[in-house]
């Protein structure tokens, strides 16, 4: 039994406030109704689609084929009507003879999955119908006209998404006889409860992902935000007379490590991992250790500046990771504190402080030096 697709694109969209028909607005590179389109036509499920389309958005469709290309399952393009139920109604009376099942889609639900397409039409076929539905997490408030309020059993309530999957005969009568007697509907759905009596429910994988775009937060939800990479290295020298500071964490020994500043390399090599990620240089660029102004500075006070760079530049830290090598003194005991000192100072918890040695092998090994490796993600905000 032959099976064809209604996407309904003539809408106004007016509540995503973008200043056009948001089946056309781009989400990274390609317009929703393509995104759509694409989804609809990777179930393989169809034989062809009928897209529904605003005449007044017929210029815009088609210079989005000419930039985004055809899809080749789209075999008819129509005008849609003054509401939802006539635009579904024209692209009924557009679809070839013969067709046994016909789902109707939202342009604006642009994640529909294969297993979503395929449960709707597979019900459809062996009842007459197929909507997609999820159960509804919310408690639902039922107002009366008098003003008293009902709490429903939102256990036997379902929220009704698209596709809707019907005997494409029946829906097309249904159609006729609400344009016959000027019927009001939200959905295909309420047609066909209306003229046949029920419509059969389906769940599916995919259903839950499967939003209706509608409003501008919706939108601004899909922005892809950047994602920046770093890594750094430092190594200092180790030193008598000097304190051992690692990740602002006093760590006894007998030697300290040497450096301008408190030479905590582990979070120098943090900082330059950050500096890396944002393009902006290493730790001697913006502190350079011939300042006597950072002579002996906490190396956390850098990263607190580093930071605000990272803030500044409309980036947060999604996670880091420090690796610090050293033969002695052992740190298992103090990498606890060290993690939460960079914790605090990154504002993220997903920080990760790990130390080993070389089996004495380099400089490393012999004790002579500590070094330190760090690689951080960066994400816009």
């Amino acid at each position: 039994m032959s099976a064809w697709g209604i996407v309904v694109a003539a809408g106004r969209g007016e509540r995503a406030g973008l200043g056009r028909n948001k089946v056309f607005f781009p989400v990274d590179g390609r317009s929703v109704l393509s995104r759509c389109l694409d989804a609809l036509a990777g179930a393989a499920a169809f034989d062809g689609l009928v897209v529904v389309i605003a005449e007044a958005d017929a210029a815009e469709y088609h210079a989005l084929v000419a930039r985004e290309g055809e899809n080749p399952l789209v075999r008819r393009v129509v005008f849609g009507g003054d509401c939802r139920r006539r635009s579904v109604y024209n692209g009924l009376r557009a679809l070839p003879a013969g067709v046994g099942i016909v789902a109707v889609h939202d342009a604006a639900r642009p994640f529909v999955s294969p297993e979503v397409v395929q449960a709707t039409l597979d019900s459809a076929r062996a009842y007459g119908s197929g909507v997609i539905c999820t159960p509804v997490t919310d408690t639902i408030k039922r107002v009366r006209p008098d003003g008293a309020v009902e709490t429903l059993d939102r256990a036997a309530l379902r929220a009704v998404q698209t596709p809707q999957a019907f005997d494409c005969a029946r829906l097309l009568a249904a159609h006729a006889r609400a344009e016959a007697e000027n019927w009001d509907a939200t959905d295909d759905a309420a047609l066909f409860e209306r003229m046949y009596g029920s419509v059969r429910l389906v769940t599916a994988p995919g259903a839950e992902v499967n939003r209706k775009l509608t409003t501008k937060a919706d939108f601004d939800g899909l922005r892809h935000r950047a994602m920046r990479v770093g890594s750094g290295y430092d190594v200092h020298r180790l030193c008598e007379g000097r304190r051992l500071v690692l990740c602002g964490v006093d760590v006894p020994h007998e030697k300290g490590l040497d450096g301008h500043s408190d030479a905590d390399v582990a979070v120098h090599a943090l900082m330059d991992a950050l500096l890396g990620a944002l393009g902006e240089g290493d730790i001697g660029r913006h502190f350079p250790d011939s300042d006597p102004a950072y002579a002996g500075i906490s190396s956390m006070k850098l990263l607190a500046e580093v930071m605000r760079l990272v803030r500044g530049k409309g980036f947060r830290v999604v996670n880091a990771d420090v690796t610090i090598v050293a033969q002695r003194p052992k740190l298992a005991g103090y990498i606890p504190r060290m993690r939460e000192n960079l914790a605090a100072a990154l504002c993220t918890d997903a920080v990760n402080v790990k130390a080993t040695t070389t089996e004495r092998l380099g400089f490393e090994g012999e004790e002579r030096g500590i070094s330190a490796q760090a690689a951080a993600l960066l994400e816009e905000v």
